[in-house]
């Protein structure tokens, strides 16, 4: 297949560009295509990852069992305690509930598992079949919290009503319930709240490592490892870190407007965010000795890191990547890695980024760069055969993409098993994109064979 044969819809061209194009806007914030096959996923999709690593909480899915089987263990999110959350539970509704309706199942087994498992709260999403057939699950939740005696809070999430996006307001409007009813009077002044690290593969653990050696207290970390009791407490916080500001933004500013708590947008992901997240928090409480400090634990870092990537990147220079993902801070982070091991973004496309995040992206990326919102399978083969790429960073829904057309893959989406945060994150990252870089099977791939004279 060639990158000419390839056309790109005409309703998509306005969400497609490349860096120079500097007179031009992406068109973002938009509802996908129909037809397209958006690599996007639906409302439900998006409130149920956000909340899904909320580990002493009563996931229930009110819906058909396909919604609760799509979404089962859905982020690679660990816990270092409770395991609740990786039961995804379903009401299971079928034909008889859709005529006469589930409000009756839904109630009874919310019961059951409460009884069974002794949750902190519950959470009960509602999925598009609960918005056709109109079950009223903000009632159902409101009788059996009252007969219970926990928190139970619908999510509105019906996959009709937008994007992943809304997804994630839906999440965040949900986790603000339960923020506000808990006892603050231990918090210290040094004291933040990571929001939007959903603790993969233990991420969390290592930042919040480093804010301990600086003497910073988290009080609580939304949602990754997260616990019911510590996110009821988060309005007693100083600061705010807001890792992934595609889903966690709503949040950020609620907590902001209503509790004064301010916020600013970090990345734990490559050495020069990670450093900069350190840094910012550290001048935040406006102590040099605790900058002192952050410039300590970095260097100290640092020292570790700086060697391998030297020797990486003698393999790696000059090579060309196409990334693809769903929040924005995603892609500027892997932007600067790659060029920190000599490789060269050439494809960079986002799932959820808005106006301001392309213009960010347009102003790191090479002139030749192309930029793609919310693009589709046959879009992404294009663009990677057309830079005849190197690397496919992505999901586990661009991975088959990657491997029709000879391409090496790295995971960097919330499946993954691999933690790729903080400094050690950053060499378990060099050493995966290394290896799938530099195997040699991809010399014998057609496209690349063809062109070495191998096969014919």
């Amino acid at each position: 297949m060639s990158d000419e044969n390839v056309q790109i819809l005409e309703q998509r061209q306005a969400q497609v560009l490349r860096a120079d194009e500097e007179s031009r806007k992406m068109k973002c914030d938009k509802h996908s295509l129909a037809g397209s096959v958006s690599q996007r996923a639906c409302v439900f999709c998006g409130s149920r990852v956000v909340l899904y690593p909320i580990a002493d909480a009563l996931h229930v899915v009110h819906g058909p069992v396909g919604c609760a089987a799509y979404t089962w263990d859905i982020r690679g999110a660990w816990s270092s305690g409770p395991q609740l959350h990786r039961n995804s539970f379903s009401t299971d509704l079928r034909e008889m509930d859709v005529i006469y309706g589930g409000e009756k199942k839904l109630k009874k087994g919310l019961g059951q598992l409460i009884d069974r498992f002794h949750p902190k709260a519950a959470f009960v999403y509602g999925t598009c079949i609960v918005g056709i057939i109109g079950d009223d699950i903000d009632a159902i939740c409101k009788a059996v919290e009252k007969e219970k005696g926990i928190p139970v809070i619908p999510v509105h999430s019906e996959g009709f009503k937008g994007t992943k996006k809304d997804g994630y307001r839906a999440a965040c409007d949900a986790v603000y319930r339960l923020i506000g009813t808990g006892d603050t009077s231990a918090i210290p002044h040094r004291s933040i709240n990571i929001l939007g690290d959903f603790n993969i593969a233990g991420e969390v653990w290592t930042i919040k490592k480093y804010f301990e050696r600086l003497g910073i207290q988290v009080v609580s970390c939304i949602t990754g490892d997260g616990r019911v009791d510590e996110i009821r407490r988060a309005h007693g916080a100083s600061f705010n870190l807001v890792q992934c500001a595609g889903s966690m933004n709503f949040l950020a500013k609620r907590l902001e407007e209503d509790y004064g708590i301010p916020f600013t947008k970090v990345s734990f992901f490559g050495i020069e965010d990670v450093s900069d997240a350190i840094y910012a928090t550290a001048k935040y409480f406006d102590d040099p000795d605790l900058m002192e400090r952050a410039a300590d634990l970095v260097r100290e870092e640092l020292s570790k890191v700086y060697p391998v990537v030297r020797c990486y990147r003698k393999d790696l220079e000059g090579k060309k990547a196409a990334l693809y993902v769903g929040g924005a801070f995603k892609a500027f982070s892997l932007v600067r890695a790659l060029r920190m091991v000599g490789m060269k973004p050439v494809l960079v496309g986002t799932q959820t980024g808005g106006e301001d995040d392309y213009e960010e992206l347009k102003r790191i990326c090479d002139p030749d760069t192309v930029i793609v919102d919310d693009s589709n399978p046959v879009e992404l083969a294009k663009f990677i055969l057309e830079k005849d790429v190197d690397l496919f960073i992505g999901g586990v829904k661009e991975r088959p993409i990657a491997y029709k057309l000879g391409v090496g893959f790295c995971d960097h989406n919330h499946e993954r098993k691999i933690p790729l945060a903080g400094f050690d994150g950053m060499l378990s990252f060099i050493r995966e994109v290394h290896a799938s870089v530099m195997s040699p099977v991809w010399k014998y791939v057609p496209r690349r064979a063809q062109k070495r004279g191998v096969i014919t």
